[in-house]
């Protein structure tokens, strides 16, 4: 996988408060950044909204409202899995 650089920019108390916990920690600022970033990205991964929409290559103005609204009514209970089940092939 090839690696890139970013640049950006950010709020002086928040890189101040990084190179505080990196330091505690003995970790460069970097690993810092893309640690909470995978972590992030973990989590956005396994919402709901991102799995339903995530594999959707192209769809209406109307299907995209329709799936948001969808969303937006499920309650924390709906999204409990109820069962599981496991196949083996």
């Amino acid at each position: 996988m090839a690696v890139k650089a970013l640049n950006f920019k950010m709020d002086e108390a928040i890189i101040k408060d990084m190179k505080d916990v990196a330091g505690v920690y003995h970790m460069s600022m970097t690993d810092l950044i893309k640690e909470a970033i995978v972590e992030k990205l973990t989590a956005l991964k396994k919402d709901p909204f991102y799995r339903l929409t995530a594999c959707v290559e192209e769809a209406s103005a109307e299907e995209t409202e329709e799936i948001l609204a969808d969303i937006e009514s499920l309650s924390d209970d709906d999204l409990t899995i109820a069962a599981t089940k496991r196949f083996i092939v």
